[in-house]
């Protein structure tokens, strides 16, 4: 309703009129209406491509290994179940609720017992007969505590002491953990998503150069320990000088692109996976992808992987408080880099690191993970961190607003 004061009609909003008009002063948004259901989308669409390559790769192994052509693509199926379901609940989760300390505290000690424990029991870095690996979880979850962190400790970062040196003690102690599996693959993922946070939270540009610094220090350092670091090391560059003394994993890839041509041979029907391609159904996958779908199949992959990517990007611009831009900002840089290594490995303008392609490639822990760090994306995507008073005082502020707006300059006031 209108009420006169001062000579000019304000709208004041009726309690009686409107039942919704009970939020109090500098209540939070809650949620909306919707995911992103283009990110929805990509993955779905990924999610069924996976399921055909994983088909694709693993009948024949299948049935060498089981005697049925359907027992790996099953265990995939579900572990995507799995997936599917940690995706729902986290979409419809307040992500929120992951801030308080308790939570990233406790999934934090969870996960470094669970590597500890790993190292003790000596699995070969996984759990459960070696299907499941811990390092996957630990991406995830050390994302989450230095969104936590960082969140809380904005106004310290650019301090060596309160900001860089904690957190390169934290990190520090999960790398080492991953490292010591051994899986430096995992290991430098997690530093590099690390840096990337701390990049995004706001950190000293000299902090930055100096935790870099270190980081290609050490990894110098472990990749020397390592006769295995050695080797795909010098691989590496021998395939950068000419492509045809690289390792065999990255020769045997080239050639089935080459196989694959324009269109592909044909999906099912590709030779490598059956002989010379190492681990066509996990590493080699997107490789199996260029011989099978061609360079268009291939590119289909990479756009929809952009498009996802994109998306993460934009609920990281669009969210309004530091925790969920930075939780974002983290997940999405993670699958990101997942898909630059994978892919990047098999064109051989990377070392040999053993990243699975997230969403496509067969294997428990990267699926479900993956999948739960993107439900986290729907959920951030699902709520709106402004600020807004109630609705009489809005109704109020709003005509105001507009009232000045006629008297005053274009830079006046914001609601």
């Amino acid at each position: 309703m209108l009420q006169r004061f001062g000579g000019e009609f304000i709208m004041i909003a009726s309690r009686t009129s409107d039942q919704t008009v009970k939020a109090p002063q500098g209540r939070i948004k809650g949620r909306t209406t919707q995911v992103d259901w283009i990110l929805a989308m990509m993955t779905a669409i990924l999610l069924v491509f996976g399921i055909m390559m994983v088909f694709s790769t693993t009948f024949d192994l299948s049935y060498s290994w089981h005697g049925s052509r359907f027992v790996m693509l099953n265990k995939h199926l579900w572990h995507l179940l799995y997936g599917i379901v940690l995706l729902v609940c986290c979409a419809l989760l307040d992500y929120r609720n992951l801030r308080i300390p308790i939570v990233a505290i406790g999934m934090g000690i969870a996960t470094i017992t669970v590597l500890v424990l790993v190292l003790i029991i000596g699995t070969d870095r996984g759990l459960v007969a070696g299907s499941y690996q811990p390092s996957e979880l630990a991406k995830l979850v050390t994302i989450l505590y230095l969104a936590v962190w960082m969140s809380s400790k904005q106004d310290k970062l650019k301090d060596f002491w309160n900001g860089i040196a904690p957190f390169a003690i934290l990190v520090g102690i999960v790398a080492t953990l991953i490292i010591l599996q051994p899986d430096i693959s995992a290991a430098a993922t997690v530093i590099v998503i690390a840096v990337l946070m701390l990049f995004l939270a706001g950190a000293a540009i000299v902090h930055l150069a100096g935790a870099l610094l270190i980081a290609l220090s050490v990894g110098y350092l472990v990749i020397n320990f390592y006769p295995t670091g050695q080797q795909r090391i010098a691989e590496y560059l021998a395939g950068l000088r000419d492509i045809t003394e690289g390792s065999w994993h990255v020769r045997q890839a080239i050639v089935a692109f080459v196989d694959g041509g324009i269109f592909g041979v044909g999906l099912g029907k590709s030779a490598g996976k059956f002989s010379y391609l190492p681990v066509p159904h996990t590493d080699s996958v997107f490789a199996v992808i260029g011989e099978e779908l061609g360079l268009i199949g291939s590119l289909i992959v990479v756009v929809l992987f952009v498009g996802l990517c994109w998306r993460g990007v934009l609920i990281a611009v669009q969210v309004q408080d530091s925790f969920g831009k930075l939780l974002a900002g983290g997940l999405t840089g993670w699958i990101a880099m997942e898909v630059i290594v994978n892919i990047g490995v098999i064109l051989g303008v990377l070392p040999f690191a053993g990243n699975a392609l997230p969403l496509i490639s067969y294997g428990g822990s990267s699926l479900v993970v993956t999948l739960t760090g993107i439900g986290i994306l729907m959920s951030i995507s699902r709520y709106d961190l402004e600020i807004r008073p109630d609705r009489e005082s809005r109704a109020i502020i709003d005509l105001r607003w507009w009232n000045r707006r006629a008297h005053l300059p274009s830079n006046g006031s914001r609601r």
